[in-house]
């Protein structure tokens, strides 16, 4: 029940930080992106997805690049 919540959470995240980027906010797609891993990653646990590992830690490498452009455009957006 708490992964099913999760990922709803999540999706909620990308989906608003997709709208957000499209408001000329670009950077924001970082983090519509890593929210979208996160989504795909605890949707492949809760239905069983066999995956490789090397896989998912380069999905996890490029969410948290991603994640880290975004936030340093927020950052960059309030200076």
């Amino acid at each position: 029940m708490l992964l099913i919540a999760s990922i709803a959470l999540e999706l909620a995240v990308a989906v608003l930080a997709l709208l957000a980027a499209r408001t000329g906010r670009p950077y924001l797609y970082g983090l519509a992106f890593t929210f979208a891993v996160y989504v795909l990653y605890d949707a492949g646990r809760l239905l069983g997805w066999n995956v490789e590992k090397g896989v998912l830690s380069v999905l996890f490498l490029l969410a948290s690049a991603s994640a880290l452009y975004a936030v340093w455009g927020l950052y960059r957006e309030e200076s």
